[in-house]
């Protein structure tokens, strides 16, 4: 009787944490996800609260990227994406306007909105942006902006916008996002240390193999994180490894690095539908890197719980 007393207890612990975080009760499952390879589900235990930090949702039934012929993901909406998220365990998450939609934050606003109090959102601005737009992003669960500039002669935004919207965006406590090439880091090093709003890198910030540690950008950044403003994603970026899966022994070595240096200003992303590549990677296998990016159990439930808490302003888990 006291065996099965405790049994039920234990069953009711973990629905009730489960009904904290928002999420059902139910383990990672082998399962067919659209963009991605495989169907095994990932073997880390996904830890409460656990936070895909990047990823993307395209709709174009209901939200036409702008441009005619404009890039479009299929299988890419907020139901495909919760096939994902039973996968890898995963109960959080934080949208990013895909360049697609240029600066039309609709499709990842309806997507925050279906999500619920577990999402939040990354959107794409210009200038001309008015107070009044910034507060309806606000609302809809916005917490940053995204400056996506590796090639300037394609991107809906550019360098000189950024300094005056981190500006304007860190009176709502906001961040900017970056995702640039490692040169471009590097050649704007003044630039990021004028910045009043804290800032985000994408990628780990596109740390070029098979350079690697070696390179200036892990120098410029690493010198930001230590003033402790700036975050890292952690994020494999297929075109800066030479390794490859299933290891991807080259970028594990620099996220270990950023992770033994910063862990506190560190957190974790998929990059799903993975918009760039036509041979989908193994979300699974992505999401099990962080046992080896991050041994220490305290450290990696750091990474995916407390600190995208702390920069997108989630519930704290109890």
């Amino acid at each position: 009787m006291i065996g099965r007393r405790r049994l039920i207890k234990g069953a009711s612990m973990a629905a009730m944490a489960a009904a904290i975080s928002g999420v059902s009760v139910r383990l990672s499952e082998a399962q067919q996800v659209p963009n991605s390879s495989g169907t095994e589900p990932a073997k880390l235990k996904a830890p409460v609260g656990a936070c895909d930090c990047h990823h993307h949702i395209y709709d174009a039934a209901r939200f036409p990227p702008p441009p005619p012929g404009a890039r479009n993901i299929q299988n890419a909406r907020v139901e495909e994406f919760r096939l994902l998220q039973r996968r890898i365990g995963t109960s959080r998450d934080v949208v990013v306007t895909p360049a697609a939609y240029i600066t039309d934050n609709r499709v990842t606003l309806d997507a925050i909105a279906q999500l619920g109090a577990n999402a939040r959102g990354v959107a794409v601005v210009r200038p001309t942006v008015t107070d009044a737009e910034l507060k309806v992003l606000a609302d809809g669960g916005i917490r940053g902006i995204r400056f996506a500039l590796g090639d300037p002669a394609n991107s809906v935004t550019s360098i000189d916008m950024i300094e005056p919207l981190s500006k304007r965006v860190n009176a709502l406590g906001w961040h900017v996002q970056i995702n640039m090439d490692a040169e471009q880091i590097v050649k704007a090093q003044d630039l990021w240390n004028r910045l009043p709003s804290a800032i985000v890198f994408d990628h780990m910030g596109h740390v070029p193999q098979p350079q690697g540690l070696s390179h200036p950008v892990f120098d410029v950044v690493r010198r930001l994180v230590d003033k402790g403003r700036t975050w890292v994603k952690l994020s494999v970026t297929y075109d800066n490894t030479k390794d490859g899966p299933p290891g991807y022994a080259d970028v594990t070595k620099v996220a270990q690095t950023y992770i033994k240096a910063a862990p506190e200003r560190m957190v974790w992303g998929s990059n799903w539908p993975h918009p760039n590549e036509t041979s989908k990677p193994d979300d699974a296998v992505l999401f099990d890197l962080m046992s080896q990016w991050a041994p220490d159990e305290a450290i990696r439930n750091r990474i995916l719980v407390a600190n995208p808490e702390a920069l997108y302003g989630f519930a704290k888990t109890t």
